[in-house]
This record gives C-alpha cells, sequence and structure tokens, in this order.
C-alpha cells in the first residue's frame, strides 16, 4: 500500500502535467483562431481558381499543350505528405499517415517516392522502405507561410517538369471540418487535372465561354504553377488548422483526466491519512487500557 508521502508525489506530479496541458490547450485556441481564419479565407479562392483552370484547360487540350497539364503514365507517384512538426495532438497525425500508409498499399505496383512536408510523417516513413525524395521540417509547427509553401512548390514543379520518371503527383493533408471533426485528404496535384463539362457546370466548365487578353501559352506559363501553389498552401493551411484543433481538444480531454486523476488521489489519500489516524487511536486507547 502507497504511504502517504507517496500520495502525496503523485498528486503534485499530476497537477504539474495537468498545468502543462491547460497551458497547452490555451496555446493551441489562440493559434487555431488565426488558422482557421486563414483556411476560411484560402478555401473559396483555391477551389474557384481549380474549377476556373481545370475548365480552360480541357477546352483548350487539342491547341494547347503544357508540361503541368500533359498526361503521362500512370506508374511511377510521388507523394507528398503534409503532416505536423509536433505531437500531443491527438490521432491526426496518425490519421494522415495511415491514410498514407494505406494508399501505398493499394498502389504497391507503382514505384512510390514521398516528399515529407513536416516532423512526424518524416519520422514514419524513414523507418520503412519507402524512397524519401525531399524533407521539409519546421515550417508547420507555427502559423503557415505562403513562402514556404510556394518553395515547395516550386521545387515539385521543378521535378515533375525535369525528371522524366515521375507520372503524378498526389498531396496528402488533413481536412479541417470543425474543431472534432478531421479526415485525411489526398488529391492529385500534378499533372493538373483537367476538368471534363460532365464535372463542371456552364460557369466554370469547359462549356463556359472566355475572353483572352493574352495568349493562352502566356496566361497558362503564369496561372499553372500558381495553381499548383496555391493547392500546396491551402493543403498546409488545412493541415495546421486541423493540428491545433486536434490538439486543443486533446489537451482538453487530458486536462479533465487528470482532473479526475487528482480527486481519485485525494480521496486515497485521506483514506490512508484516517487510516493512520484510526491505527494510532487504537494504539493509545490499548496503551492506556492495558495500564
Amino acid at each position: 500500500m502507497a504511504s502517504l508521502l507517496d500520495m502525496r508525489r503523485r498528486i503534485k506530479s499530476v497537477k504539474n502535467t495537468q498545468q502543462i496541458t491547460k497551458a497547452l490547450k490555451m496555446v493551441a485556441a489562440a493559434k487555431l483562431k488565426r488558422s482557421q481564419d486563414k483556411v476560411v479565407a484560402a478555401r473559396p479562392y483555391a477551389e474557384q481558381m481549380s474549377d476556373v483552370l481545370g475548365g480552360i484547360s480541357a477546352k483548350v487540350a487539342d491547341e494547347f499543350s503544357h508540361p503541368l497539364l500533359d498526361e503521362r503514365g500512370d506508374e511511377k507517384y510521388l507523394i507528398v505528405l503534409i503532416s505536423g512538426d509536433k505531437g500531443l495532438a491527438g490521432a491526426v497525425n496518425t490519421n494522415v499517415i495511415k491514410a498514407t500508409q494505406n494508399f501505398l498499399n493499394e498502389n504497391s505496383g507503382k514505384e512510390s517516392s514521398l516528399v515529407a512536408v513536416g516532423r512526424k510523417g518524416r519520422d514514419f516513413f524513414k523507418r520503412r522502405k519507402v524512397e524519401m525524395r525531399e524533407e521539409y521540417i519546421g515550417i508547420m509547427g507555427g502559423q503557415v507561410k505562403h513562402s514556404d509553401a510556394a518553395d515547395v512548390a516550386a521545387r515539385l514543379i521543378a521535378d515533375f517538369t525535369e525528371d522524366t520518371s515521375i507520372d503524378k503527383v498526389f498531396v496528402v493533408f488533413t481536412e479541417f471540418k470543425s474543431v472534432l471533426s478531421q479526415s485525411p485528404v489526398i488529391r492529385q496535384l500534378l499533372p493538373i487535372p483537367r476538368v471534363t463539362a460532365e464535372e463542371e457546370g456552364a460557369e466554370t466548365g469547359p462549356n463556359a465561354e472566355y475572353i483572352y487578353e493574352q495568349p493562352a501559352a502566356e496566361i497558362f506559363g503564369r496561372l499553372l504553377p500558381k495553381q499548383v501553389e496555391t493547392q500546396l498552401y491551402r493543403g498546409m493551411l488545412e493541415s495546421s488548422a486541423s493540428f491545433f484543433g486536434s490538439q486543443m481538444t486533446a489537451m482538453d480531454s487530458a486536462s479533465k483526466n487528470a482532473g479526475e486523476l487528482i480527486d481519485t488521489l485525494t480521496l486515497n489519500m485521506n483514506r490512508i491519512r484516517q487510516a493512520a489516524i484510526t491505527k494510532e487511536i487504537i494504539e493509545v486507547v490499548s496503551g492506556a487500557a492495558a495500564a
């Protein structure tokens, strides 16, 4: 049976842990608000840009080609995994890593390699038999910067256009739905998918009418790299908001569990103290009776 001193030490230890989890919850809540605002602002632009460029590229498919649009084979995949740099965030990192692992297993016949954005994904797959082409560590620990996404996108575009061993590039990230709900998403990043008339409406699809003020080559030369950059930036923002939402929930749950554990330990400590007092009273009474 634990002594009174042991119980006091355990209670103090749990209280110290509770202070840490409460502090992490408050920090995550503050960062979540900023990340969530950025996600909400970026989504409409990213979705509209994808729809418009997909529709235009399908419309001019017969008269224009671009390295970022041209279809290749379907044998060599490059997967961009966006995960967190830190832990203590529930299952958000585990879920996106598991989704990537499942994708690799489903496409085991393909020749796949990885680009890791975030420490957790890098650490997991570094111990597996998967080629790690690039790793970007330290850019997912705080607020995501557009310049970081632009650097990653520029390297991906260069690798895709210069390296014929890459047929398709996929991005895996965690989509933020709410503080309590985040889900992994896998999307094709390169070549940029062309949107067919059946997939989109008349406003943005191939049936829509467009007026070009510059030649198609000049327009696509500027907008297609920007499309890759925008979609990657959105994925990083979604993952960042998902991380802080999951961390806030996890730390809130940990703080509550610590409070329940403190109550249980305090009750046990009081029982031990009461037993010790009762024992002393019995010894005093017994000694008086013997005298």
